[in-house]
C-alpha cells in the first residue's frame, strides 16, 4: 500500500512540478516576446537579445546549481529555491510595462531603457527557472527512471511542454484579452509557480539511492564537467545531443516568434491565436501513445527522423499557403493553418520525447545532475544563441514596415519558415551517426 501511495505522490509532482514549469517556460517563449512587440517596441533585435542572454543564465544555472545538488545529494531544495523565486521574477519582468507606460511613441532612450531592463529580468528569472526545473526536476526525474517507467517519462518529458505550449496559448491568450493586459497574465502565473516551489519543499521526496558525489572542492568538481576529452569518449550522447541542438536551431528560428506572427502580421487577436495553437497541438498529441511504446523497444532513431520529416512539412504549409489574405482573423477555423501547426506539433513532441529518453540513458550515473548542465549547452544556449543570428536579419530584411508614428518596425512573416526548413535538413546528420554509435 505504502508503495503504491509513493508512486502516486510521484506521478502527481512529475505531472504537477512538470506542467508548471512548462507553463512558465511557454510564457517566457512566448508572452515575454509579445509583451515587448506590445508594450516595448516591434523590434526583433530586443527579443534576440532577450533569447540569447537568458539563455546564457539558464546553462550558467544548470551547471552551477548541477554540481551543487551533485555534490549535496539532494534535489528538492534546488526545485523549491529555484520555483519560489522563478515566479517572483516572472511578476517582476511584468513591472517592466511601466517605464514606457503612458507614451504613445516613446523615445529612443526610454526604448533602450526599457530593453535593458526587459533583458535583465529576463535572464535573472532564467537563472532561477533553470536551477528549479532543470538542475532539480529533471535531474529529480532522472533519478527514479528505470526500465518499467522509460517510456512514460519520456511520454511526460515531450507531452508537457505540449500541454504547457496549449493550455500557456490558450489561458495565455484569455488572461492577456483584446485589452492586453500581460500584467494579469504575470501574476496569476508566477503566483501559480511558487505555490508549486511551497509544494515541492513540503512533499517531494529525493530518491533513496541519490548519495552525495564529491570530487574535490566545489569548483574542482564543476569544471571536471567540461574535460570535454571525456566527454567526447561518449560518441553516441555527443551525436544525441548534436542532433537535439541542430533541431532547435531550426524551430527557435520561427517559434520564438511566432506568436508576433500570427498577432502582428496575420493580425489574429492574442486569445483567437491561443485557440488555433490549441486545437493543433492537441491533435498532435494523439501521438504519444504508439511513440511511447516504440520508445520502451529502443526505437529511437527512427521515430526521431520520421519527427523531422514530420516538422518540414509543417513548416513548409505554413510558408507556402498562409497568407494576411488567406485567413480568415474572426473565426478558429483556418484548416491550412490549424494542419501546419499540427504537424509541427507532431514532430515537436516525438523528437523531444524520443531524444530526451535517449540522451538520459546515456548519462554516467554519478553525474546526472552536471549532465543536465550539457544538455542544456545543446537544447538551450547554442539554438537560442544561433537562431537569432540567422532569424533577426530575415525579420528585418523582409518584414521592413513603418508605423503610423514614422517609426521603422519589423514583422515576421513567411520568410522564417523557409529558412528553418532548409536548417532541419541538417539534423539528419548527426541523427544517422548517433544511430551508427547505438548500434555498436
Amino acid at each position: 500500500m505504502d508503495k503504491k501511495k509513493t508512486s502516486f505522490n510521484f506521478w502527481l509532482l512529475v505531472w504537477g512540478l512538470g506542467l508548471a514549469g512548462q507553463l512558465c517556460w511557454n510564457m517566457e517563449n512566448q508572452w515575454f516576446n509579445t509583451f515587448v512587440y506590445e508594450k516595448i517596441a516591434k523590434d526583433p533585435t530586443i527579443i534576440s537579445w532577450m533569447v540569447a542572454i537568458s539563455a546564457a543564465a539558464t546553462t550558467v544555472s544548470t551547471f552551477v546549481s548541477g554540481t551543487m545538488v551533485d555534490r549535496k545529494g539532494r534535489r528538492k531544495y534546488a526545485v523549491a529555491i529555484g520555483y519560489i523565486f522563478w515566479g517572483l521574477f516572472t511578476i517582476v519582468f511584468g513591472l517592466t510595462e511601466f517605464i514606457t507606460k503612458g507614451s504613445a511613441s516613446p523615445a529612443a532612450n526610454l526604448i533602450m531603457t526599457a530593453g535593458i531592463a526587459v533583458v535583465s529580468a529576463d535572464a535573472v528569472m532564467s537563472f532561477f527557472g533553470s536551477m528549479g526545473n532543470d538542475s532539480g526536476f529533471n535531474a529529480w526525474m532522472n533519478d527514479h527512471m528505470n526500465d518499467t517507467n522509460r517510456g512514460q517519462i519520456g511520454a511526460a518529458l515531450a507531452t508537457q511542454p505540449i500541454i504547457g505550449t496549449i493550455v500557456g496559448t490558450v489561458v495565455g491568450g484569455m488572461l492577456v484579452g483584446s485589452e492586453n493586459n500581460y500584467m494579469r497574465l504575470f501574476v496569476t502565473m508566477g503566483g501559480f509557480v511558487i505555490l508549486c516551489g511551497l509544494i515541492a519543499l513540503f512533499f517531494m521526496k529525493d530518491s533513496p539511492d541519490l548519495k552525495p558525489h564529491v570530487e574535490g572542492t566545489f569548483w574542482q568538481q564543476f569544471a571536471s564537467v567540461f574535460n570535454f576529452k571525456n566527454y567526447f569518449k561518449l560518441k553516441e550522447l555527443v551525436w544525441v545531443n548534436l542532433s537535439l541542438s541542430a533541431y532547435f536551431i531550426a524551430f527557435n528560428m520561427y517559434f520564438t516568434h511566432i506568436g508576433n506572427y500570427m498577432i502582428y502580421y496575420l493580425g489574429f487577436t492574442p486569445d483567437m491565436m491561443g485557440y488555433i495553437e490549441g486545437i493543433g497541438l492537441v491533435l498532435a498529441m494523439f501521438t504519444v501513445i504508439p511513440v511511447t511504446k516504440l520508445i520502451n523497444k529502443g526505437v529511437y532513431a527512427a521515430i526521431a527522423l520520421a519527427s523531422v520529416v514530420f516538422n518540414i512539412i509543417g513548416v513548409m504549409i505554413l510558408g507556402l499557403t498562409v497568407r494576411p489574405e488567406t485567413i480568415d482573423t474572426s473565426t478558429i477555423f483556418n484548416p491550412v493553418v490549424l494542419t501546419g501547426v499540427f504537424f509541427i506539433g507532431v514532430g515537436y513532441v516525438t523528437f523531444l520525447q524520443t531524444v530526451s529518453v535517449w540522451s538520459k540513458e546515456l548519462y554516467p550515473k554519478e553525474s546526472k545532475g552536471q549532465f543536465e548542465g550539457i544538455r542544456i549547452l545543446f537544447y538551450v544556449l547554442i539554438p537560442m544563441v544561433v537562431a537569432p543570428l540567422i532569424s533577426n536579419p530575415i525579420i528585418k530584411k523582409s518584414g521592413e514596415i513603418t508605423n503610423e508614428y514614422g517609426l521603422t518596425e519589423y514583422l515576421p512573416t513567411e520568410v522564417l519558415f523557409y529558412a528553418s526548413a532548409a536548417v532541419s535538413l541538417l539534423v539528419f546528420i548527426p541523427l544517422i551517426m548517433a544511430n551508427r554509435y547505438r548500434k555498436k
